[in-house]
């Protein structure tokens, strides 16, 4: 027979073992920043005819990557298996085929963002102008 001592016991075990399970998913996941890679690339679809890399780096130069595109309000785009596969990509050179659905998607996705900003931008200045 369980008395409720036993059981609240039990209770407290499954709660706490719950919490450890997170608190150590959440700190595999912690990413360091030496470990981290930043790819810049570059599309215009007036002169380019393919994506090309404009920068790439890991640990302080990529965080110096992130920090410019922040300060510049490029959009980011988190895909660690992708930015190590363009990492191996010499600088100045056009993305290469086998890659160029992903970056083009990835392209696209940015795109939609920047629609998706000048769209709030536009409601939000109306807004003002209303008094609203």
């Amino acid at each position: 027979m369980t008395t409720p001592t036993n059981r609240n016991r039990r209770l407290r075990r499954k709660e706490l073992e719950r919490k450890l399970k997170r608190k150590t998913e959440q700190l595999a996941a912690v990413e360091h920043p030496e470990d981290r890679t930043a790819i810049a690339v570059k599309y215009d679809i007036d002169t380019d005819a393919a994506p090309v890399i404009l920068a790439a780096g890991k640990g302080p130069v990529a965080e110096q990557i992130l920090k410019i595109a922040e300060e510049n309000k490029i959009p980011l785009f988190e895909d660690r298996k992708l930015a190590q596969l363009l990492s191996r990509i010499e600088l100045d050179t056009e993305v290469p085929a086998e890659l160029f659905v992903l970056v083009a998607e990835v392209l696209a996705f940015i795109f939609k963002l920047d629609q998706m900003a000048g769209k709030r931008d536009y409601f939000e200045k109306r807004t003002k102008e209303m008094g609203l």
